[in-house]
Formats: structure tokens, sequence, C-alpha cells
């Protein structure tokens, strides 16, 4: 069983995944740019089961972050947990993305991953019921 540990930046909050995330992902989008600071986010979901967190956190949107320095760690509901990648110990870390999203916003000197599934805005909405 593969186990992935990350931390905020004050060290407050710990995740912890276990096994392989179910997809690997990149957001382009103007909500992710904001509360990222940067031109686009890097995160990993796991079934709900499979994710556990540490700490102090607070919420605004379904976004859990750091109620003491503020870092952006995950998002999760009964099904699914969104884990913000850059938070992890491994840096470079082992997983690449399979899709992006909102590639219309992608800055113009950023390539696409190779091999990942490029989506102007969202994925198409889902049968099985994924949220993120």
């Amino acid at each position: 069983m593969t186990m992935l540990t990350g931390k905020c930046l004050c060290g407050q909050v710990e995740v912890k995944v276990r096994d392989e995330p179910t997809r690997v992902g990149i957001c382009h989008c103007m909500d992710c740019r904001k509360e990222s600071g940067s031109a686009f986010t890097f995160y990993g979901i796991w079934p709900a089961n499979r994710f556990e967190h540490t700490g102090d956190t607070s919420e605004f949107q379904g976004r859990r972050f750091c109620s003491h320095c503020g870092s952006r760690v995950f998002s999760a509901d009964d099904q699914e947990a969104e884990i913000k990648l850059g938070i992890l110990s491994e840096a470079p870390t082992p997983l690449k993305p399979s899709y992006e999203l909102w590639i219309k916003r992608r800055e113009a000197w950023l390539r696409p991953v190779e091999g990942a599934e490029q989506f102007e805005e969202d994925r198409l909405p889902r049968a099985d019921g994924e949220r993120f």
C-alpha cells in the first residue's frame, strides 16, 4: 500500500492518502488561479476512505485551509477528497496529471501536459457522481 503525506506551510495540518489516486489533474480556471495565487492548481482525487487529516482547518466554499498559516490543503466530502499536491512531502511528486481543465484560461507560455486529456472548461458531468 502506498502512503503519501503532506503538511501545510507551518506544519500544523497534516494530510495522508493511501493507494493510488482516482485521478490527477490541473485546473486553469479563475477560481483556482485566485485561490492558489498562481496560474493553475495541481491536485489529486482519492476516495474519502483513503484520506485523513489532522490539525485545525477553516473552510471557504468547501475549500479547506490551515487556520494558522492559510495554506490551501484539501476539499472533501463523504465520497472523495481533493488534495493540493504542492503540499506533499515528496517533491517532485510521483504523480502526473491525466487531464487539464479550463485550458482556455491557460497562460500562453504554458504547454499542455503531454498525454493529458484537454478540456476547454469543466469535464463533462459523469454518471458515476464524481464531484471534483
